[in-house]
């Protein structure tokens, strides 16, 4: 692609592509399925980096990895080279199935979700049935009820466990962030996996066929509400068969043999901004002395995974020795790249990050944060326990103006002050102790 050509950035979105500013620079977005990747994937992903992007990676809650900074003509190379190891970025933006996203834990019950991820993952990209969409439609997976990430998806399926040798999810469905939240509903409990492609379907068929365009399933279901959607996708699944999603080899393969199985070693990354240097050396030392897999997790950090019967041992040593921090000392604190690169972006969410460090205490650290830099909430502000969202961008006649919510319970968090300064959040946050 040369750079007189004018693509059109519509199209190219279902693609994972999206236009950052007037200047030609583009964003370019990695699905991998629940934030996993191989360390040979990701030393592919730093030479991208290094030469055609700006040699800094970002990494987003949901497990997704994005390249900044691209220019049209570097795209076929980079796209050549991503296949070479099997990564895509269909879906990844768009009017698609996004990313699965999916919490990396470890034992039985997560092997199980990664071969529902796996399945899912491989159903959704690049399927012409769901594309299209009236806007993106996300969906996660999660090991038991713990936050409320699940109230967040357009559909979410929550692990119970095995019973009887089928493993059980609830399926919850319509939720959503943004500037209008909408805490998602229990759709149908204890559903077997065999169930759970037809159900999928058929949600997203009625999204589609019913839904307004740049409208997401919240708004569909606030329009004509729970009943007429029950009504529309009992006729949308007449008839539907079971469909396996644990595959012959999946039942044989023990516990042992999946990434995760004896743990993670958790990196920080404050952020999100992950040095494609530092990437690549830890890649290095995974592919070396671990067991080759990597992840990223929903607070936007780097997760190492470790065999069952791995000695973790030499490979702390190894990350300890090249100075990659390993105490979690750090602030979890989850952003989104506003303003810095997101012409969506209101407010500068890095800098706005770097003030909580110098001003939160021992009890302020202890607690979850997320800065978004717009209404859009992408780093998910709601989910935290405390959450920041830009509201009001700055300039030389005013200044910026930002919302301040507070999680206490099982829902989403609620509203503490509104349109404040960045002197008053501050200042309101230093009152929360």
């Amino acid at each position: 692609m040369s750079d007189t050509q004018s693509p059109d950035y519509r199209t190219l979105k279902l693609d994972g592509i999206y236009q950052q500013n007037t200047n030609g620079d583009l964003m370019l977005r990695l699905k991998l399925p629940g934030g996993l990747l191989s360390a040979l994937q990701a030393e592919v992903i730093c030479d991208l980096s290094d030469s055609y992007s700006t040699g800094i990676l970002h990494l987003t809650c949901r497990g997704s990895l994005e390249l900044h900074g691209l220019r049209g003509e570097s795209l076929s190379p980079v796209f050549r080279r991503l296949q070479t190891v099997g990564l895509t970025t269909r879906g990844a933006c768009g009017g698609a199935v996004r990313s699965i996203a999916c919490a990396p834990s470890e034992g039985e019950r997560y092997t199980r979700i990664q071969a529902l991820v796996r399945r899912l993952h491989q159903h959704f990209s690049g399927n012409p049935h769901f594309e299209g969409l009236p806007k993106k439609f996300k969906i996660g997976i999660e090991d038991g009820y713990q936050g409320a990430r699940h109230l967040a998806q357009d559909l979410a399926m929550v692990y119970l466990d095995r019973e009887d040798g089928r493993d059980l999810c609830d399926v919850w469905v319509a939720g959503g962030l943004g500037a209008q939240p909408r805490e998602g509903f229990l759709l149908a409990g204890r559903v077997p996996f065999e169930r759970l492609l037809p159900l999928i379907e058929g949600v997203i068929k009625v999204y589609l066929h019913h839904a307004p365009p740049g409208k997401r399933l919240k708004h569909l279901l606030a329009d004509i509400g729970e009943r007429e959607f029950r009504a529309l996708l009992a006729r949308e699944t007449r008839g539907s068969q079971p469909c396996p999603v644990i595959g012959p080899l999946d039942e044989v393969l023990d516990a042992s043999t999946a990434p995760g199985a004896g743990g993670w070693i958790e990196l920080p990354v404050f952020a999100g901004q992950l040095p494609s240097a530092d990437l690549r050396q830890v890649a290095g030392l995974v592919r070396r002395l671990g067991d080759g897999f990597l992840a990223i997790s929903p607070e936007q950090n780097l997760l190492i995974s470790l065999a069952a019967e791995l000695d973790p041992r030499p490979l702390k040593q190894a990350l300890q020795a090249a100075g990659v921090p390993l105490d979690g000392s750090a602030l979890n604190c989850r952003v989104c790249p506003g303003s810095h690169a997101c012409p969506k972006g209101l407010v500068p969410t890095r800098d706005v990050a770097r003030q909580l460090v110098k001003i939160l205490g021992e009890q302020g650290r202890s607690l979850d944060w997320a800065v978004a830099g717009c209404p859009n909430s992408c780093s998910q502000p709601q989910l935290a326990h405390c959450g920041i969202i830009g509201v009001r961008k700055g300039s030389a006649a005013k200044e910026a103006l930002f919302d301040l919510y507070r999680r206490d319970d099982d829902g989403f968090g609620k509203p503490l002050q509104r349109k404040m300064t960045l002197a008053e959040l501050m200042q309101a946050i230093k009152a929360l102790g």
